[in-house]
């Protein structure tokens, strides 16, 4: 059998600071995505977890730690991941890290969504049972990443099924979950300066100047409701309900 991967490789050069990915189909009718990496390539599942393991016998390693954790409150015990654990989580991180940033070049938008809040779940779980304050921030370090992909890809998903306004309001709740995370670590002044921060805008003035929209609908129903025009407000929800 050959083992080498030279014919794999061959036509597709790997480019520094490009993501590189692309669908292809395995044995047993699967697909599975391949990665482009520096030393060659990197093989993974699109559905479960991304290397289709299936730890402990769960889903995925955050599904046995929140099994654990259940557990430990079952049975009135404190509960902290221990190192061995911890090593665990991280690499389910980095797996998911790797099939997100591959969805995003792929265009799978609500799948890099699904990824997204994945990793936010377990971020959750790592912050109710970190073992100590330095691996929790050397996790939550990345929160505000994590948010601000996956806002890029549920507002690009709404893009896609032409609702620009629901585009809008994805971003502008993507926008308020990092001001709650820089404001979490007292860091508002900085949130304006954020590259981040500012692409997401540009994206909101971007939708709003293609598709002429000064206020959606959401918009125009919260002004309502401030100058207390009732009549108006309700008038804007009859035409949210039929625009959904």
């Amino acid at each position: 059998m050959k083992q080498d991967i030279d014919f794999i490789l061959e036509g597709w050069e790997y480019k520094p600071g490009v993501p590189q990915a692309r669908l292809v189909q395995a044995p047993g009718g699967r697909q599975v995505i391949q990665l482009r990496v520096d030393l060659g390539i990197l093989q993974i599942e699109t559905v479960g977890r991304p290397d289709g393991a299936k730890p402990h016998g769960f889903e995925t390693y955050c599904d046995y730690l929140e099994e654990q954790a259940r557990l430990a409150r079952k049975g009135e015990r404190n509960f902290a991941l221990s190192d061995e654990q911890c090593q665990e989580a991280d690499r389910e991180f980095l797996q998911y890290y790797h099939r997100r940033m591959c969805w995003l070049v792929l265009r799978q938008y609500a799948r890099a969504v699904r990824d997204a809040d994945h990793t936010l779940g377990f971020m959750d779980l790592v912050k109710r049972h970190s073992p100590s304050e330095e691996y929790l921030h050397a996790h939550e370090h990345y929160r505000g990443f994590v948010l601000f992909q996956r806002t890029q890809a549920a507002a690009q998903l709404q893009i896609e099924n032409d609702a620009p306004e629901r585009a809008i309001q994805e971003i502008h709740a993507g926008l308020a979950r990092l001001r709650d995370f820089f404001a979490f670590y007292e860091r508002e002044e900085e949130m304006d300066q954020d590259g981040m921060v500012q692409h997401l805008r540009q994206m909101d003035t971007q939708l709003r100047q293609e598709h002429h929209i000064a206020a959606t609908l959401e918009e125009q129903l919260q002004q309502a409701i401030a100058d207390e025009d009732y009549e108006r407000a309700a008038r804007l929800r009859d035409a949210m309900k039929k625009k959904q």
